[in-house]
């Protein structure tokens, strides 16, 4: 029997959520990307797991049968930084883009950001939306 996925919708308050997170700049940083993400992709804010605001949802099918839904868009206000989720290898797809964005870490699919002020929101947005116009790409691959 398949265990059940750990990233799933909660349907706890998200705004709850945002007014515990202690520190305010971070709290006011979380809520401008709830404000762009909703904007990209047309959903309401969601909590998935315990910390993670996703927007929206796929359903994805990798080559080796593994299925499972996922947010279009998340992000998580941890206590060091902002962990904003993107496609895998947004890196190499995006180099141009990553170039310019400003003062961040990456990991294969993650992008860690300390401040906003301290990247180009609109380079950020740019890579938001890249990596749900693939996912969506994904969405549909997946229900053929």
């Amino acid at each position: 029997m398949a265990r059940p996925a750990k990233m799933q919708p909660t349907g706890a308050d998200v705004e709850a959520f945002l007014t515990l997170i202690p520190d305010e700049q971070r709290r006011a940083d979380a809520r401008t990307l709830v404000a762009m993400s909703s904007e990209i992709t047309g959903e309401p804010p969601v909590l998935w797991a315990a910390n993670i605001i996703g927007f929206g949802e796929y359903r994805y099918r990798y080559s080796s049968g593994r299925e499972g839904v996922a947010a279009l868009a998340s992000f998580a206000p941890r206590k060091g930084s902002l962990v904003i989720y993107l496609i895998g290898g947004f890196q190499e797809r995006h180099q141009v883009l990553v170039a310019r964005l400003g003062q961040h870490r990456s990991g294969k699919s993650c992008l860690y950001v300390r401040r906003l002020a301290d990247v180009d929101l609109d380079v950020l947005r740019q890579l938001i939306t890249r990596s749900v116009e693939v996912r969506q790409e994904m969405a549909r691959a997946a229900s053929n």
